[in-house]
Formats: structure tokens, C-alpha cells, sequence
């Protein structure tokens, strides 16, 4: 694998992508194992699950609003040094969380927590668009979906086990010493990659007009609606399938968990599946491809449950097959939207790309949310809408 940024022959690349790999994996990883704890936490702090569910918005509000913060800071300074800041920041936050001794600090503190992740997911992106030549990313970005697609798969049950044997608050120290290891990884393997250094880009008028630029590029703003709701489709799956596997099926909590890891597995798969596929096929064409065969699981979805009640196991074929195509799309959409991007704007457009599909994805969750009606149709809807406003983009995209 060659690379663009004069990087020395005698550093692995291949650690790189896993060291990239686990920095993504840390915004899920906050999330998937600390939702085994609601109860532990609600009954130690002496309020509600659905309060301790605010904690989950501030997340996400953290992650949406950080990442554009996070994305001029990596054009001026470089990939490293906000890097650095932000597992820092990261690390201080969980361990603040874990001697939380109300739910408004808990609250307010994994909104910290999100802006330090949230570093991490941004800075990975640019560095793959800076160390890579255009045709590798889309397999590059598929990479970092294995190592991220195993965060869903252990979390849970990571954090079962934890809340059980030791209680809930060693979780949140379980991160903080992921956030050590991460920093160690950064620190010793990331290569330099130095910023623009023009700290007037840092005014808020600056980073907006930059935000701007980055949308009038060629091409941006129609990919980025195409891989948001990619992730909208994910959110809306996401959100619906506790309701709908447990609340419609029954599944009992260790269950459940083990069904989303399965799932996961299928969004691995299809990850390691489109890189194969990329060594033989243009990406536009994979891309295209992959967008069709989830445009028609989603149909054939819904055409199942307009015939009749479906069964659990044709819920859990259906969901797996449309993380599957998920496993083509998100890497190689990412890969197509950052292309244009040259280092000195690739930090903004990452940044730009991350908070409009997490808050795409947020939109999904409250829709879903809201239009649930005790069956599986806000689910296949939600999974249909976003599959086909997705192909439609691509096909106009395409045209033009």
C-alpha cells in the first residue's frame, strides 16, 4: 500500500487502519456498553430509567455539535495534537462519570464525554484521506468497519458482565483506560501530519465561511445526502429494534444483546465482502450496486408485512441483510465524499460529514420514536423511506 504523505516504510501500515479502526469504535463502544447499566444506574442514583436515558441525548448532541468544532482545529494543527486533546478530555470525562453521584451530572458529563470522542471519529476519516491514494480508501474505510462493527458485538455483553460482577461505575473507568490505550497508540504510531497553521481559520466566522467551502464543492453536498441517509436508515433500524424485539417478541435482555451482535456481524461482513469486491469493480459501481440490492430487501420487506404477520425469523433475515449492504455503502460513500478533499480541508469536510449524518440519524431516531405503534411497520418504513431517498440521490448524482 503506498501513501501520500512521505510516511516512513518502516511503520505498519496495517496497525495504522487498526489504531484508526478503534478510534471510530470509540463513539459506539461509549454507547453500547453502558446501556446494559439504565437500571443499575437509575436504582444508585435514585431516579428513573427515562431520566438516565437523558444522558444518551446529551451524548448525542455532544457528538453532533463536537465534531464541527474538532474539524477546523485538525486543518490548523494538524491530525495530532487535537487528537490528543480530545482522548485527554476523553479520559477526564470518565472517570468524572464514574463518581457521578447524581443523574445532572452523569447528564452533563457524557455530553463532555461525547466531545472527546468525538475526536476520534473525525480525525480518523481525514487521516485516511491523507495517507491513502484515492483507490484504496473505500477498502481502507471497509477496514476500520471491522474493527468498529466488533464495538456492538462485545459491548453489551461487555458491560453486562461488568454491571453484575463489579458495578456499573467500572465501566465507565473501563473506558477511561480504552481512552489510555488509545492516547498510547496515538502517541507512539500516528504519524505527524501537520496543519495549515492559519489560526484565523479558528474565528467563528472563518470556520463557518470554511464550512461553506466545503459544501460548495462539486459533488459534496448530493454524496453527503446519499451516505446520511445511509446512517438514517441504520438509526431508524436501531432505535426500533428494542421495541420491536422485545416489546413485540419478547426477547429477554441477554437475548437481545446477542441478536445485535449477529446483526453486527452481518454489517462486518458485508464491510470485508465490498473490500474484495473493490480489488475488481469501479467504486461507483459497488456503490450503485450495493444501494439496489438494499432498495429491494427493504421493498420485499414491506411487501412481507402487507401480506400477513410476519415471523420473528423473517424480521432478523430482513434486518441482517440490509446491515449487509450497509457494509458496502457506508465505507465506499465515505470514501466518494472525502475524495475531493486535500489535506488542508479534509479535517472541515470529515467534521461537516460526521455531524450532518449523526444528525440525520437523530432526526430518524425521533421519527421512529414517535410514529411507533406497537408493530413492525415504523421499522420496515423507516428502513424503505431511507433506502430508497438514498438511491434516488445516487441515480440523479449519477445522471448529472
Amino acid at each position: 500500500m503506498s501513501t501520500q504523505t512521505g510516511i516512513e516504510h518502516r511503520t505498519d501500515l496495517r496497525l495504522i487502519v487498526v489504531l484508526l479502526g478503534a478510534l471510530t469504535a470509540i463513539g459506539p463502544l461509549s454507547i453500547d456498553t453502558y446501556l446494559p447499566a439504565f437500571t443499575a444506574i437509575a436504582a444508585d442514583l435514585h431516579t428513573d430509567v427515562a431520566t438516565v436515558g437523558l444522558s444518551m441525548s446529551s451524548y448525542f448532541i455532544g457528538i453532533a455539535a463536537g465534531q464541527l468544532i474538532y474539524g477546523p482545529l485538525l486543518d490548523v494543527f494538524g491530525r495530532k495534537g487535537p487528537l490528543v486533546f480530545g482522548l485527554l478530555l476523553y479520559g477526564a470525562a470518565s472517570l468524572g462519570c464514574a463518581l457521578s453521584w447524581n443523574v445532572e451530572w452523569l447528564i452533563g458529563l457524557r455530553l463532555i464525554l461525547a466531545l472527546g470522542a468525538c475526536a476520534g471519529m473525525v480525525a480518523a476519516r481525514a487521516v485516511v484521506r491523507d495517507l491513502f491514494p484515492l483507490q484504496e480508501t473505500a477498502r481502507v474505510f471497509s477496514s476500520l468497519m471491522l474493527v468498529m462493527g466488533l464495538a456492538p458485538i462485545v459491548a453489551p455483553t461487555l458491560g453486562g458482565i461488568i454491571v453484575s460482577s463489579l458495578g456499573w461505575r467500572y465501566i465507565f473507568i473501563l473506558l477511561g483506560a480504552v481512552a489510555v490505550l488509545m492516547l498510547g497508540g496515538v502517541w507512539w504510531f500516528l504519524p505527524a501530519i501537520s496543519g495549515h497553521g492559519r489560526r484565523e481559520a479558528l474565528h467563528p466566522h472563518r470556520a463557518l465561511r470554511d464550512y461553506l467551502a466545503v459544501l460548495a464543492v462539486p459533488g459534496f453536498t448530493w454524496r453527503m445526502l446519499v451516505g446520511s441517509f445511509h446512517v438514517a436508515g441504520l438509526f431508524a433500524y436501531l432505535t426500533a429494534s428494542p421495541l420491536v424485539f422485545m416489546d413485540m417478541f419478547g426477547m429477554s435482555g441477554p437475548r437481545y444483546g446477542w441478536t445485535m451482535g449477529c446483526n453486527a456481524m452481518a454489517l462486518v461482513i458485508g464491510s470485508q465482502v465490498n473490500a474484495r469486491l473493490l480489488k475488481r469493480f469501479s467504486l461507483s459501481g459497488v456503490l450503485w450496486s450495493g444501494n439496489l440490492l438494499q432498495l429491494a430487501v427493504s421493498a420485499l420487506f414491506v411487501l412481507g408485512l402487507l401480506l400477513g404477520p410476519v415471523a420473528l425469523w423473517t424480521v432478523l433475515a430482513f434486518a441482517a441483510l440490509y446491515l449487509f449492504c450497509l457494509g458496502f455503502l457506508l465505507p465506499d460513500v465515505t470514501a466518494l465524499i472525502m475524495e475531493p478533499f486535500e489535506r488542508d480541508q479534509a479535517g472541515s469536510a470529515s467534521a461537516l460529514l460526521g455531524a450532518l449524518q449523526m444528525m440525520a440519524g437523530a432526526l430518524a431516531a425521533a421519527l421512529v420514536s414517535w410514529g411507533y405503534d406497537g408493530t413492525i411497520a415504523v421499522m420496515a418504513a423507516g428502513m424503505a423511506v431511507c433506502a430508497l431517498a438514498s438511491a434516488a440521490l445516487l441515480w440523479w448524482g449519477r445522471r448529472r
